[in-house]
């Protein structure tokens, strides 16, 4: 590994000819962050997306993610721009809740804290016809609800003493 590239072409098929398909950039994964990655992969795998993220946005009815964690599949430095979510069409009061918005990728929102929506994106699904399948939800579901006990009971978001959250 060099770089905070991972090469997998290891794993996938041996036929696919496009040489930049197997590697993958990871942004804001340093030290316990990391275990972030292979559930976000797993989730990424079965959305058929190009990138995931875990992210947040201020409650207080701000539509602004901030990016916690990113795994892009397809560019090396990771994409952090997450405008392309459309948080208005996400959110609701229960977490967790998986919103599939086909092409334009799938959001599950993980819960709230400290003033805090918190969320795992999928984008790159633009080959997507038709919503994912009940099995494949439950799959991503469980997958949210372990970065969803990585955030807020091992506390990986780091909340704790950030003085920039605490007016929130």
């Amino acid at each position: 590994m060099a770089d905070g590239i991972i090469d997998i072409r290891q794993y996938l098929d041996p036929d696919d000819e496009d040489e930049n398909r197997g590697a993958f950039s990871l942004w804001g994964a340093d030290g316990e962050r990391s275990r972030f990655a292979l559930p976000l992969w797993r989730v990424i795998y079965l959305a058929g997306g190009d990138r995931g993220a875990i992210a947040s946005a201020s409650a207080a009815a701000s539509q602004v993610l901030e990016p916690l964690v990113v795994l892009d599949l397809l560019t090396e430095p990771a994409r952090l721009d997450l405008s392309t979510f459309p948080l208005s069409m996400v959110d609701g009061d229960h977490s967790p809740m998986l919103t599939d918005l086909v092409e334009r990728g799938l959001a599950v929102l993980l819960g709230e804290s400290v003033g805090r929506r918190w969320y795992l994106l999928v984008d790159g699904r633009g080959a997507a016809t038709e919503p994912l399948k009940p099995s494949t939800k439950e799959d991503i579901l469980f997958l949210s609800g372990e970065c969803a006990g990585l955030l807020f009971f091992r506390d990986l978001a780091g909340l704790e003493g950030r003085p920039d959250l605490d007016d929130e």
